[in-house]
């Protein structure tokens, strides 16, 4: 049996998976976020580790013979946060997250100290990263920067008070701005630019290997055996690719979620600062990816929803499966900032092409249409450092509908498939990481893809009326950026 756990922002998520790669159990924890002032999000450390314990502690009472005979486990976290340890391992202060967007000035600062950043890095930098956090706090908090001595992201925490032991794996750590992502090692001089060495970083290994043992303590309150190994695990996005399957260069999949992910495997380094592209280590060692991230995907479904007072599902039946022609409104989905490709955090959200004519069903089709012409812009970025994306699946809650699986096919122009969505997920690729390292089986028998479900090719008279549609809505942000931002 192997143990995954993923360490979200909203919660933990704990699953088994038995020696065929089935899932056999799975339950979660809630997890609160803290806002103490405008553009703060912060969480308890103790909390990650309070909520994964629980989760266990679940499954083991739910099923006990099962968890006793877990050889593995893997983890999978939320990227990107500074989680500050003193020189006794405690938290010197709550952890600041990825969505934290204090260190908007500090991204700058961090870019004039290091002219390199992006050779090195491959990466802009933004708030949302590690290392400007850390500027800020030696700016504003020098007491409590003067005591760091170890920053670990949080499932590198969540693993340190497992077993012990202060590791990373590559996929996470290609989120701080402190990896030579293409050396996949600790860069010296980027960690000069915010005032640390290499002391101040954990050990570092690949996502499938043997990172630590889980502690005596927890095995035994769990009924486990003595050698339980923990693999190196992955940030969240590389995870759900292991459990998707996505290990072969060229791969891809987007990911429908509140926020929108385009993830692409590649054989090399492939950076795109330029494109607001991201370019991480994979979970496995060799493979890298390229990740362009939209922050309001199916979230802008879902505040239309609320602003309209009426359930999801309820606005898209209308629509049907299928739609002839673009919406005549045109919706641009920055409700909370854009990252690729135009990393601007005070860009927002419109409508525009309102007529008096216009019905709910043109909102709700624009909204659709409004984060399938984000995807295409991301799309767009990736193809330009690389070959063209030919085909993806599609995962996440927006997946699930059959009328916006079309609509991204007709805008992208490639084909989308719809995949099972029971074996998807961060913490199913977390617990196949697991599997690897405790039993060093090759990737390819143990990161299978799911099934597809359905297949939607785009349809050529749609598809030229939406290439039209998308050329006058890129118009659109440059031509809004100063009135709405």
């Amino acid at each position: 049996m192997f143990l995954g756990l993923d360490v979200g922002t909203s919660g933990v998520k704990a699953v088994l998976e038995d020696e065929a790669g089935a899932l056999i159990a799975s339950t979660s924890r809630p997890l609160a976020l803290s806002h103490p002032q405008p553009l703060w999000s912060e969480q308890n450390p103790d909390h990650w580790v309070e909520a994964v314990i629980g989760a266990v502690d679940d499954l083991a009472r739910e099923r006990p013979r099962e968890t006793a005979a877990v050889r593995g486990i893997g983890l999978s976290g939320q990227m990107h946060g500074a989680t500050l340890l003193n020189r006794d391992g405690r938290p010197l202060r709550p952890a600041i997250l990825w969505n934290d967007g204090r260190s908007q000035a500090e991204c700058a600062e961090l870019e004039r100290r290091c002219p390199e950043l992006h050779a090195i890095a491959g990466n802009l930098a933004m708030p949302g990263f590690t290392a400007p956090k850390l500027v800020w706090v030696a700016k504003h908090e020098p007491k409590i920067f003067a005591e760091v001595a170890k920053v670990l992201l949080p499932k590198a925490y969540v693993r340190y008070r497992l077993s012990g032991e202060m590791v990373e794996d590559m996929s996470d750590a290609a989120g701080t701005l402190w990896l030579d992502v293409g050396a996949r090692r600790w860069s010296e001089k980027l960690l000069a630019a915010t005032g640390l060495g290499l002391d101040h970083m954990p050990r570092l290994v690949e996502g499938n290997e043997r990172s630590a043992v889980l502690s005596p303590e927890l095995a035994r309150r769990w009924g486990m055996g003595a050698d339980v190994v923990i693999a190196g695990g992955a940030g969240d996005n590389a995870a759900s690719a292991i459990g998707l399957g996505a290990i072969t260069p060229g791969d891809a999949f987007l990911s429908l979620g509140t926020s929108g992910v385009l993830f692409r495997v590649t054989d090399r380094f492939a950076p795109a600062p330029q494109a607001a592209v991201h370019a991480f280590c994979h979970a496995l060692g060799g493979l890298w990816h390229q990740m362009g991230v939209m922050l309001s995907a199916a979230a802008s479904l879902a505040w239309l929803a609320r602003l309209l007072e009426t359930p999801e599902a309820a606005l898209l039946a209308p629509l049907g499966i299928s739609v002839d022609r673009p919406s005549p409104v045109r919706f641009l989905p920055y409700l909370d900032g854009e990252r690729t490709p135009h990393n601007d955090a005070h860009a927002a959200g419109a409508l525009v092409g309102l007529r008096s004519a216009a019905g709910r069903g043109d909102l709700v089709q624009a909204v659709l249409e409004g984060v399938a012409f984000a995807s295409r812009d991301m799309f767009a970025a990736l193809a330009r450092s690389a070959q063209p994306i030919e085909e993806l699946d599609l995962v996440g809650g927006g997946s699930r509908s059959v009328l916006w699986a079309q609509i991204m096919a007709d805008v992208l122009g490639v084909t989308v498939h719809r995949v099972e969505e029971g074996e998807v997920g961060a913490a199913i690729g977390a617990s196949r990481l697991g599997r690897l390292a405790a039993t060093g089986a090759a990737p390819a028998d143990v990161c299978r893809k799911p099934q597809r479900l359905q297949s939607f090719e785009p349809r050529a008279p749609q598809r030229a009326a939406y290439d039209d549609a998308y050329a006058q809505w890129r118009k659109l942000y440059p031509a809004l950026k100063e009135c709405i931002s």
